[in-house]
């Protein structure tokens, strides 16, 4: 046997035989899509106004506190929005104290005088940079509490160029718990009470009953926080309304640790730890503050407001009539980090695990029909030369599903179309050169000059059809989604396939079957 009929062999044979071992036993190989395999589809949005609100809140407090102290007590804000506000009554002999602040902590923002008012405004590309930021940290966070509940080869990727984020998750038994588990911003503060008169905290029964205690007007360093009453049972029974510092003490950014556990009276609680930071400071603020209420704030609502009993460094414990499940839950959103902004459902498809097994049946029987038909199409036109073309769709199978598994693509419904067609594409170019072939013969060439001419003939067109359809699968994959993407894989997958067995592949079996024979006078096509 010709040295190089030989060795293409062998590297053939090897290709297919290494594609063979990555793809088999399929079940436990391939990995399936979300509507194959079931579970749940979501298309988010993230709310980055917030983030832009958030970064604006706590650079006014900032500026309020270095302006307090530096004797400014008067000053206060107003016309607040996403990316400016108004400080008013700021004596002009302060503005070395302005500007050391702004120096130091503000440096995002430009600011000027009118009187004795400073307006602050915040650079358009700035504000552009907090908010590309916030995406990216809320489609991480996101991925985090996918990852800690434990959900099986999750997707989650941001929409190119949008504030949209994909979550598919196979498998899962429960989305409504997820949904929460991903929308939860788990926002975390401590904060002190308010005290009026004699050491009495500032609650009432009602918001209108908390604001007469102030003469109907709340202090500028004090917010309104409800808190939900529940009974024995763990039924709503009401409301009450806190009047907390807005300065916070520490909030879920100086956590190190959250996990499950249980509280004096074995009810479920959290069980946290403090960077060392947050524990310099949590043990300042307590250590000062022994006898008075410390509430605990959870996106925006109190969940327990106990007294401080003695100084509080590194560790504690969230208490608020928790279930054991939110306590895992909220465990898991803490150590996550808390989203920088709110996440509105955009869509929502939940695929149920049967529904996914019949569409893996009709997508096989789709195949299995395709082939059988393609099979006896190459037979009837092709006769003998249609078992070449017939052995490479075979090994084009077997590529296919071997790169499948080799990187790690899931497969959808839409992929399985995918590899649908690529059945039809694999022949297309056997045809092409078959077809190539005949022409030849019809001019009187011999087989085996034929077989040569009709290779280097067809092979520019074989690669312009074949190319041209892969470009169209890569703009598929860079701004498609989901189910798109998976199409333009598998259709990607089987181009790269179907050149390497019409051209490669066949051209060696035909020159196999012809180094068997002295002498060729007819070729069975």
């Amino acid at each position: 046997m010709d040295k190089s009929l030989l060795w293409r062999g062998v590297l053939i044979l090897g290709i297919v035989g290494l594609a063979a071992f990555f793809a088999f036993p399929l079940q436990e190989k391939i990995n399936l899509g979300l509507d194959l395999r079931g579970g749940l589809h979501l298309e988010l949005e993230v709310e980055a106004d917030d983030a832009l609100r958030a970064e604006t809140q706590k650079d006014v407090q900032r500026i309020l506190q270095e302006l307090e102290d530096a004797g400014v007590r008067t000053a206060r804000v107003e016309d607040e929005e996403l990316n400016s506000f108004v400080i008013k009554n700021v004596p002009a002999d302060k503005d070395d104290a302005v500007r050391e602040a702004v120096d130091d902590f503000l440096f995002n923002w430009d600011y000027r005088r009118s009187g004795n008012d400073l307006r602050f405004s915040r650079d358009g590309d700035i504000a552009a940079d907090i908010r590309e930021k916030s995406i990216r940290q809320a489609e991480q966070t996101i991925r985090n509490r996918v990852d800690a509940y434990g959900v099986a080869e999750p997707i989650v990727q941001r929409r190119l160029g949008s504030d949209r984020i994909i979550v598919q998750l196979p498998g899962v038994d429960d989305p409504e718990r997820i949904k929460g588990l991903i929308k939860s911003t788990a926002f975390l503060e401590f904060r002190l009470v308010d005290e009026i008169g004699s050491g009495g905290r500032a609650i009432a029964d009602s918001e209108a009953g908390l604001l007469s205690l102030y003469g109907g007007r709340l202090p500028s360093d004090l917010e309104i926080f409800p808190e939900t009453l529940r009974d024995s049972f763990g039924e709503v029974v009401g409301e009450q309304f806190y009047a907390l510092e807005k300065r916070q003490v520490i909030t879920g950014r100086d956590l190190k640790d959250a996990r499950p556990s249980l509280g004096q009276f074995n009810d479920p609680v959290v069980q946290f730890s403090l960077t060392p930071d947050g524990a310099q400071r949590f043990g300042e603020a307590t250590g000062n503050n022994v006898g008075r209420g410390l509430a605990i704030v959870l996106d925006g609502r109190v969940r327990s407001a106990p007294n401080i009993e003695s100084r509080i460094t590194d560790t504690g414990i969230i208490r608020g009539s928790f279930t054991q499940t939110e306590v895992e839950d909220l465990s898991m959103t803490l150590r996550s980090g808390a989203l920088p902004a709110g996440i509105n459902f955009l869509s929502e498809t939940t695929v149920g695990p049967s529904l996914g097994q019949d569409s893996i049946d009709q997508g096989l029987r789709a195949g299995l029909i395709g082939a059988g038909l393609v099979v006896l199409a190459m037979l009837l036109v092709y006769k003998g030369t249609g078992l070449n073309a017939i052995i490479a769709l075979a090994f084009n199978f077997v590529l296919v599903f071997g790169l499948l598994s080799y990187l790690g693509a899931t497969l959808t419904l839409p992929g399985i179309a995918g590899i649908v067609l690529t059945i039809g594409m694999a022949v297309d170019a056997n045809v092409l050169v078959f077809e190539r072939i005949r022409e030849e013969l019809r001019l009187g060439r011999t087989v085996k000059s034929a077989i040569a001419s009709g290779f280097s003939k067809a092979l520019s067109s074989v690669l312009d059809a074949n190319i041209t359809t892969l470009i169209a699968a890569m703009f598929l994959f860079n701004f498609g989604t989901g189910p798109v993407r998976g199409f333009a894989v598998t259709l990607s997958i089987g181009i790269l396939a179907s050149v390497f067995t019409a051209i490669i592949n066949s051209r060696w079996l035909f020159d196999l079957v012809l180094s068997r024979r002295q002498r060729v006078e007819s070729l069975s096509i």
